[in-house]
């Protein structure tokens, strides 16, 4: 395990997924599907949710009801998710060895967030921790891109920035992030590596 992540000299851009990457938020997100789960009387799978990680949040709503067979309304659910998460925001903190490399990087190259999660979560963690400053390009689900593992909010991402795909990098923690920076052909950086 290396002690520093890098930046190849060929990359013009930077892309960070914000929840587990920039922001210690896991561990608040299973604590709201837990919650607003229990609160209706669905027993909460941590390992199902945990592995649907940087996901849009109505889609693993849907996938859940295929797995549980279950029928909950996914924008309820997640509607009750996001007060709960908002409520609790303060809590989450920033993951040190990513946030040094974009607080390095932000006056050298464009750096920007491209979140599976709400405009709303996404900002108020970046808040929450003090490092929206950072950041002056955020793609979300808000802004009607197909969910991780679909490379389109990268390359929307990447083209909001001015920079062509092959010469971002992009920082994940999860699964499906993973794979759409490589399907979308940027440098894929796997932070779990370095925690």
């Amino acid at each position: 395990m290396s002690s520093t992540l890098d930046v190849p000299s060929h990359i013009q851009g930077l892309i960070f997924d914000c929840d587990g990457t920039l922001v210690d938020s896991m561990p608040l997100h299973m604590e709201a599907w837990k919650y607003v789960l229990e609160n209706i009387g669905v027993t909460f799978d941590y390992d199902f949710f945990f592995s649907k990680k940087g996901m849009e949040e109505t889609s693993i709503v849907r996938l859940f009801n295929n797995h549980a067979g279950v029928g909950l309304d996914p924008r309820e659910v997640v509607r009750a998710k996001h007060r709960y998460f908002r409520d609790h925001i303060n809590g989450t903190k920033p993951i040190a060895p990513v946030v040094d490399i974009a607080r390095r990087y932000h006056t050298i190259l464009p750096i920007a967030v491209a979140s599976g999660g709400s405009r709303a979560n996404v900002v108020g963690q970046l808040e929450a921790v003090g490092i929206l400053d950072l950041f002056p390009t955020i793609v979300t689900a808000d802004d009607a891109v197909k969910p991780k593992p679909d490379p389109e909010i990268f390359l929307v991402t990447a083209a909001r920035m001015g920079i062509l795909p092959q010469y971002c990098q992009v920082f994940e923690d999860g699964e499906a992030g993973l794979e759409a920076a490589q399907k979308a052909g940027m440098h894929p950086t796997d932070i779990r590596r370095y925690m």
